[in-house]
């Protein structure tokens, strides 16, 4: 089965929210973060926000539909990357660094200078992920003001900071 990656639409929205849930199953088995598998996901209004301002994608096949998606939101001359979802079934098939790819492709039509994202340090399907995508990870005294929020905004939320970190993805001009 191929996977295929398109800018989402209207009609997507009311399907992500069930993608999210099934993504967050992968955190279940890991100690001190199995509730993130039962915490609230994006609304699909939350989605068609995204979808209205053409920072959200969509990942399907020919036999299941949709089955991950990417949220953005284009903050000054970033990207920055708010989630990223892919049906427990069918991760570590491609389909996330598809996602990636659209956004990147994106960031760089858009003639932004970064891609930036909050995500797990240690989780191997996150910042081990994200960094053998080119993203690097940012040092506290590297962060800017609106990656610093994003992260006090994560611990407020229940994230130990400890474990969460931000990354970059600089764009070459």
């Amino acid at each position: 089965m191929s996977i295929t990656t398109r800018r989402a639409r209207k009609d997507d929205a009311a399907a992500l929210p069930a993608i999210e849930r099934s993504a967050g199953e992968a955190f279940r088995p890991l100690p001190g973060l199995s509730w993130i598998a039962d915490d609230d996901v994006m609304s699909a209004d939350e989605h068609r926000r995204a979808i209205d301002e053409g920072t959200c994608w969509v990942a399907e096949d020919d036999h299941d539909g949709l089955i991950g998606f990417l949220s953005a939101q284009v903050c000054g001359r970033d990207l920055h990357i708010w989630e990223i979802a892919v049906r427990h079934d069918r991760q570590g098939k491609g389909c996330g660094r598809a996602l990636i790819a659209q956004a990147v492709a994106y960031a760089r039509a858009q003639s932004l200078a970064t891609v930036t994202l909050t995500t797990f340090r240690d989780v191997p399907w996150n910042a081990p992920f994200y960094a053998r995508l080119g993203f690097a990870m940012l040092a506290h005294g590297d962060l800017d003001a609106r990656l610093a929020a994003i992260l006090e905004r994560e611990a407020a939320h229940g994230l130990a900071p400890k474990t969460r970190c931000a990354m970059r993805l600089p764009l070459a001009a």
